[in-house]
Parts: C-alpha cells; sequence; structure tokens
C-alpha cells in the first residue's frame, strides 16, 4: 500500500521510558464540519496529551446544502456564536499554538469563502478549508496514533461526506471521499430509506474499494460514536469505553437494518442517543451498511480519534510520534500519582526472572501495570482495589484493546487485593480469557510482594534477587537485609508462589 507512514507502537522497546523537556502548550485545534463545531485544547504537543477542555456545538452549517447550494444561514450564526466563545475559552488558558481547519461544508458551497472569512474573526486565527484527500488522510492519521497497528479500511462519517483512505503496518493508502454524509442523504432522500441506499451504493461503486475482505472497518465521526453506544447498550456490555469498541460483521448489519427504519422520534426516546443525532443516525446506519457490504468488512472498530486526534499528531516529531501512547499515558500517571516514580521500572527489572519467554504483548501490559501500580496510595485502604481498577479501565488512554485494558486493570486490582477473587459488580472481568486472568494475577501478586520490600522507594529492589525454579519461587536476601523477611513478606511470597504452583523460599547470606 502506497502512501505515508506512520510508526508502530511497538517501534520502542517496552521499558523504554524516557525523561524528555518539558513541550509546548496548551494547543487548540477547532474543526468546522458540515454538522458540528468542535474545540479541543490539548495540554501539550506530546504522543499522550490531556485534554484540557473539550466541547462541541451542533450547528448543522451543511443542511439543505443539496437543494440551495448555500450553508444554512441559521447553522452558521450558531457555529459563529461557538468560534467566539471557543476564542475566549482559549484565551483564558493563554493557548499560543492554534489551529482550525473547516471540511465538506465550507468547502462546497456557494457562500463557503464568506463564511470562512467571519468564522476566521471569530476565531481570531486563520481556517484551513481542508480537501476530502486531506481531510481523509488526517482522519486516518488520528486513527493511527491511537490504533498504530490498524488494518483495514479508516473511514470518517461527516455530516456532509465520507472520507476513506486504508491503513495497514502503520501506514496510510489513497484517500477517496464522497457527498454522502447524512444531512446531505437527508436533504436528497427525503425520508425515503430506499433512496438514500441507492445514492450510497452509486457512490461507493465508483471507487472500486478492493482488498479489504476480512479486515477492519475503522469508524470514525459522532455518527457512528452514537451507533456504538446503542449497540453497547443492545448488549449490556460491560466496558462504556468507545475507543476499539469492536462489533462483528453479523451484529453491525443487524442493527443497522433495525436503525435505517427508525423514525426520529423511536431515536429520540433511545437515552444513549444525543436528540442532536436522532435525525442523522439512521442515516449514518445506512451508510455503514453499504460500506461494510461492498467491501466485505469483517467488523467495525470505533476510533475516537479522528481529524482533531490527527491533527494533533501531524504536530508532532517522528521521535514523538514513534513513542507507545499506552505507555506513555501510564508513565505520565506514574509520574503525578506515584510515592516514587522510579520504583515502577525498578519493579519492572526486578520481577522479570517469573516471567521468561513473556511475548512483547504481555511485557508491555506489565509494563503498564507496574506503572499504574502506585496511583491509589492516597484513596481510602477499602477503596483502593475496585477505585484503581476503574480508574485504570477506564482511563483515557489509547493503543489498547479492551482486553489489554482490562489485563492491565486486573493487574493492578491484584497489586492491591492479594489473590482475592473480583467482586461480583466487576463485570469486565467477562472481557478476560482464563489464561488472562491468570496472567493478571502474577504480574498483581508480583507488584505485592515487591512494595512489601521496598515501600515503593527507589533502590531497595535490586539488593533482592527473586528467580523461579520447577519447584519453588526463591527470594534471595543479603544478611543485612534480613529483617525485611517478615510476616507480610512471607505471605505475599507464599501467595505469588501458590498461583505458580511452586512454594516459596526466602534464603539469607
Amino acid at each position: 500500500m502506497s502512501g505515508t507512514s506512520t510508526p508502530s507502537a511497538d517501534a520502542r522497546a517496552p521499558h523504554d521510558i524516557r525523561v524528555r523537556p518539558k513541550p509546548r502548550g496548551p494547543v487548540a485545534v477547532v474543526d468546522i464540519g458540515s454538522n458540528s463545531v468542535r474545540l479541543v485544547i490539548y495540554e501539550s504537543e506530546t504522543r499522550a496529551a490531556a485534554t484540557l477542555h473539550n466541547e462541541k456545538s451542533i450547528c448543522a452549517i451543511g443542511r439543505d446544502m443539496v437543494s440551495t447550494g448555500r450553508l444554512h444561514a441559521e447553522g452558521c450564526a450558531m457555529a459563529l456564536e461557538a468560534l467566539a466563545r471557543f476564542k475566549m475559552l482559549a484565551d483564558g488558558l493563554s493557548v499560543q499554538v492554534r489551529e482550525a481547519v473547516a471540511t465538506a461544508a465550507a468547502r462546497d458551497a456557494s457562500n463557503g469563502a464568506d463564511f470562512v472569512r467571519r468564522a476566521e474573526a471569530a476565531w481570531g486565527a486563520p481556517v484551513r478549508v481542508l480537501s476530502g484527500e486531506e481531510e481523509a488522510h488526517l482522519a486516518a492519521e488520528g486513527v493511527l496514533a491511537g490504533i498504530p497497528n490498524a488494518d483495514g479500511l479508516a473511514a470518517d462519517l461527516g455530516g456532509g461526506s465520507l472520507d476513506m483512505v486504508g491503513v495497514r503496518g502503520g501506514r496510510i493508502g489513497d484517500a477517496f471521499t464522497l457527498p454522502i454524509g447524512p444531512l446531505r442523504l437527508m436533504d436528497a432522500a427525503r425520508g425515503d430509506a430506499d433512496k438514500a441506499r441507492k445514492l450510497v451504493d452509486e457512490g461507493l461503486e465508483r471507487l472500486h474499494l478492493i482488498g479489504l475482505k476480512d479486515r477492519a472497518l475503522y469508524a470514525v465521526g459522532g455518527i457512528w460514536r452514537s451507533f456504538a453506544r446503542v449497540d453497547m447498550e443492545e448488549n449490556r456490555y460491560p466496558l462504556h469505553v468507545l475507543q476499539e469498541y469492536e462489533i462483528p460483521r453479523r451484529r453491525a448489519l443487524r442493527l443497522c437494518e433495525v436503525l435505517s427504519n427508525l423514525s426520529k422520534k423511536s431515536v429520540e426516546r433511545m437515552k444513549v442517543v444525543s436528540k442532536r443525532r436522532a435525525e442523522s443516525l439512521p442515516y449514518g446506519a445506512i451508510v455503514l451498511e453499504r460500506l461494510l457490504l461492498a467491501c466485505d468488512l469483517k467488523s467495525v472498530v470505533i476510533s475516537a480519534y479522528g481529524l482533531r486526534e490527527g491533527l494533533h499528531y501531524a504536530r508532532l516529531s517522528p521521535e514523538e510520534r514513534a513513542l507507545d501512547p499506552l505507555l506513555e499515558f501510564a508513565d505520565g500517571a506514574n509520574g503525578r500519582l506515584a510515592r516514587s516514580p522510579g520504583h515502577a521500572q525498578e519493579m519492572f527489572d526486578w520481577m522479570a526472572p517469573l516471567f521468561q519467554g513473556e511475548t512483547p504483548e504481555v511485557a508491555r501490559v506489565r509494563l503498564a501495570a507496574c506503572l499504574f501500580s502506585d496511583i491509589a496510595w492516597r484513596r481510602h485502604p477499602d477503596d483502593r482495589a475496585v477505585g484503581s481498577f476503574n480508574q485504570v479501565l477506564t482511563a483515557p488512554f489509547s493503543g489498547a484493546s479492551h482486553r489489554v485494558r482490562a489485563m492491565i486493570a486486573s493487574s493492578v486490582f491484584h497489586r492491591y487485593s492479594g489473590d482475592e477473587d473480583f467482586p461480583r459488580e466487576i463485570a469486565s472481568a467477562e472481557l478476560l480469557a482464563q489464561a488472562d486472568e491468570e496472567r493478571a494475577l502474577v504480574i498483581g501478586l508480583s507488584c505485592r510482594l515487591a512494595f512489601a520490600l521496598s515501600a515503593s522507594s527507589p533502590g531497595f529492589l535490586p539488593n533482592y534477587r527473586i528467580r523461579m525454579t520447577p519447584a519453588k519461587i526463591v527470594l534471595d536476601l543479603p544478611r543485612r537485609h534480613e529483617a525485611i523477611a517478615g510476616e507480610p513478606v512471607q505471605k505475599r511470597l507464599g501467595a505469588l508462589a501458590a498461583v505458580l504452583g511452586r512454594k516459596g523460599e526466602i534464603l539469607i547470606g
């Protein structure tokens, strides 16, 4: 596949946590779409930047464009009010780096240039009008920023257009754009679902999208996020995190059929769908249905990262882009919340003899668990295990499937709780296979023993050696540290050894 290249998440060794100079920030990104106008203010220009502020205004400037060729007057007025507000917020946060883009509606409308001039005056900075291909590439950059190993078709459904680009191996392919966003379909089809399907099919037939069989559709855009929320609700999914939520093909097609035939009032009764999305969701379902059928894609993977995240990601240096987003987030949390941030790396290295032959994925999970392992020390003791589990499980990081999220969170749970079973209310444990649960337990109990030996102080663990024999887990202590081998250490070593099918032994000298 031709195109630009984006480094994969594993381009960096799992244990390579580095100290870098303080980056620039904050950074504001404004996205003026056919349906919504959005502002995101990132804390800094870094791989896992925290979001200081995130706001959207549903303005629908692209409504009625098919019939009038012009931007909707009331929608434009709402958008300009939103942009003036966004400027005040950015000024209040002393944002120096600002970027604003406009997409399909402003690009295609006869009065688009006039609107952009007024938008620049309201925002107080230039507004760049993207081509359809630029829009598709930036959305794909956003997908790869959050899912570095994405393999399939990144598709961004805005109010006015569907922008698509192939992604594989960290590379972005050729871009395609079609004017079949829900606002345009609503205008063109006038409530006729079959006519909307025909319009979408005609557009897709012209593109001849091939080579996508049994690969994934990476769905970007608020309408498809609403679609995912409905699926989560219908299936009582235990983890309410949209990033990397996956819907199998057959289930997605079944839901598309149901939603595409619902009235606006029926959709409005769904608590998980914003009333502003109620009218456009059935048309978003039609586009998704036709795309899945045309390309024979195996599943829909939701990407909460899209155009705005792509704009931010594109500003980063190649070195910063190559960093692992999960480990960067975990390292940041460790630096802010742990008693001794350097202890996590020592612990990761210290326990390595217990994980001989581990895969890079397990090493990555283990390092993330070590980095998150001391974030709950300020919590009430009764809430540390469950509280830290939920905190990690739903944290706003990327670069992790829901299974990986659950493994890391489960490891941190066991770091605080020992070998106790999950409480019944933690339904997210169902995301893990038995082997995943066992691995998370070993990681958590290893951390638990390390904290008993060191109380999170750096410099202690290198004095103690842990090793595994066919029958035992042996902890070697120097005689000058003999006193550390009290009951807490003996108990935690025994628990760790038991889950590994061995006996614990402490050797002094």
